[in-house]
């Protein structure tokens, strides 16, 4: 079933407002009124987030830590302290109107910084303690550990996790731990809330033999029969499935009031040039118009939605929008008192010994801007060989990305973190040949200018000649590491790449990547760490040369 999305019949103005909740579709996107239903004068304010991704620390622009200097220009965003603030506000403000009102995260509090390299998700959860959420879902990355470290993280919370697709064995270590669905009341109303993770985190996480997961829409239509019949009619999805799943469950499943969304990283504003609608519009199998909001990640925006409600449950009326978490925002002085001490820990872990290098790892600019260099193989064999299992078959970064080089000895997480301060994730994609072709003679284009853009590539092989004007042919006899050795790109077939996060965004201009690319994932693990895991499970590591670009 495709389903039926309409924006904003009043455009880009920061809200939404739907006539009645018995709706058919009228045309150009708009809803047209069916059968009018009166409300019942209950509001619910919702503030959201999702795919915060241990962001406990300020974020720079590149969603990675923000620098000193970025600091005292005031060009830092998000950060639990800073989030902590802007939810005071807005519940302040929501509870000053008199209405009701929810805090709630659609998962991935895990993975993608120190914090969760050393805590686990437990100074996170100290963080949403603090902050006081109302309810969690449940991420593909809360699995990165297995069950056994997110039921430690549960632990910790003072709010419930929800995620009722999730079936759990009965000596599973998650068992009894994970609600199947909530019901919360405010403002005198039952407020029902059930949770979806996606399916895939069985590939794209760790959750064990002990875990398996429902499919969603199955899930969600029991769910939905069982809190009707307890009377529960207001009903939110606290899901972790991406933004185009969740508009397949609106339009199959009836019964729902809105979505809360995650997993997708989609950022939705009616201010952003580029972003989708706050809030997206599905109608239901009843007609009923369905609101899916998500709030991009990392702690960069907040999402503050408002809804009125009809006697069933339905939506009339969705007024809100996503806030960027800018200087505007003071952080909260007692969560920065709650951060401070969990630093020193993760200073001390920079210092960790990583492996042992038995050569040095040459990294410099003048070698990884220009051709072949060890570290760009040493991090694309890296890369690869984290999601090796996917089938991926070629690895992509930036030369620029690469910042110094290391020695041969031992090397520390320090060390490691020198050479990927970006904090870039590793991002899976899939790309046809002529794309991949297009990024190749993309990235050689300003060789004589140093330019950072230039590839580093594992999988993959290609010949450079810079005696060609730039972007007329310059990369030629690109070949694919295949099963029986080394065969040509086929321009129309269609091709794994494994790249990071910052170039399959456009990136260096590497745009053809984000308009090419199909079925992109990120996987919020931090580069530095698949080099790392990479070198250990290396060592002693030697790095090569070996052909893969050929001038």
């Amino acid at each position: 079933m495709t389903p039926k999305m309409t924006s904003s019949t009043l455009g880009r103005r920061g809200f939404l407002t739907v006539a009645g909740a018995s709706l058919a579709l009228a045309g150009a996107g708009r809803f047209a009124l069916t059968t009018a239903q009166a409300g019942t004068g209950f509001s619910l304010g919702i503030l959201h987030i999702n795919d915060m991704h241990s962001r406990v620390d300020q974020i720079s622009r590149f969603n990675s830590n923000c620098s000193p200097s970025d600091a005292e220009d005031n060009n830092c965003f998000g950060g639990s302290a800073r989030l902590a603030t802007a939810i005071r506000e807005y519940r302040a403000a929501h509870e000053a109107d008199g209405r009701a009102v929810l805090t709630l995260d659609a998962g991935d509090q895990s993975q993608g910084t120190l914090y969760y390299t050393t805590y686990g998700g437990r100074a996170e959860v100290q963080m949403m303690n603090a902050i006081g959420f109302d309810a969690m879902g449940i991420g593909n990355h809360e699995f990165n550990r297995g069950a056994e470290s997110l039921a430690r993280m549960i632990e910790e919370a003072e709010f419930p996790f929800v995620a009722g697709n999730i079936q759990l064995t009965d000596d599973s270590p998650l068992a009894g731990r994970i609600a199947p669905h909530l019901v919360l009341e405010r403002g005198g109303e039952q407020i029902g809330i059930l949770g979806v993770t996606t399916p895939d985190t069985v590939f794209l996480s760790s959750p064990g033999d002990t875990v398996s997961f429902q499919n969603e829409i199955e899930h969600l239509r029991e769910g939905v029969a069982e809190l009707q019949e307890r009377g529960v009619t207001k009903i939110l999805v606290l899901s972790h499935v991406g933004f185009g799943r969740d508009q397949q469950i609106a339009a199959e499943v009836d019964g729902l009031s809105a979505i809360i969304g995650g997993h997708s990283h989609t950022l939705m504003s009616n201010t952003q040039d580029g972003a989708i609608e706050y809030a997206g519009l599905i109608e239901s199998p009843s007609g009923r118009a369905v609101p899916i909001v998500q709030a991009f990640a990392f702690s960069r925006y907040l999402g503050n939605l408002t809804l009125e409600f009809s006697e069933d449950g339905a939506v009339i009326s969705a007024i809100g929008d996503t806030v960027l978490l800018d200087a505007r925002f003071a952080p909260a002085e007692d969560i920065e008192a709650l951060i401070e001490p969990l630093r020193a820990p993760i200073e001390e872990m920079t210092r960790r010994p990583v492996a042992e290098l038995a050569a040095d790892i040459d990294g410099s600019r003048e070698n990884c801007r220009a051709g072949e260099c060890e570290m760009g193989n040493t991090v694309t064999d890296a890369m690869l060989a984290e999601v090796a299992h996917q089938g991926i078959r070629v690895a992509l970064t930036n030369g620029g990305g690469l910042r110094a080089s290391m020695g041969a000895g031992t090397a520390t997480l320090g060390d490691v973190l020198t050479v990927l301060p970006f904090q870039n994730t590793l991002y899976t994609l899939e790309v046809t040949g002529a794309t991949l072709i297009a990024a190749l003679e993309h990235g050689v284009n300003d060789v004589e200018e140093g330019a950072g853009r230039f590839p580093q590539v594992s999988g993959l092989r290609f010949k450079l000649d810079l005696s060609v004007a730039p972007n007329s042919g310059r990369v030629s006899d690109v070949e694919v590491m295949g099963a029986d050795g080394w065969e040509p790109v086929d321009p129309d077939a269609i091709y794994g790449l494994v790249t990071n996060n910052f170039m399959a965004g456009g990136g260096d201009g590497y745009g053809m990547l984000r308009e090419g690319g199909m079925n992109g994932y990120d996987t919020a693990i931090d580069l530095a760490e698949v080099l790392a895991r990479f070198l250990s499970d290396n060592e002693p590591f030697a790095p090569v040369i070996d052909g893969r670009i050929l001038q």
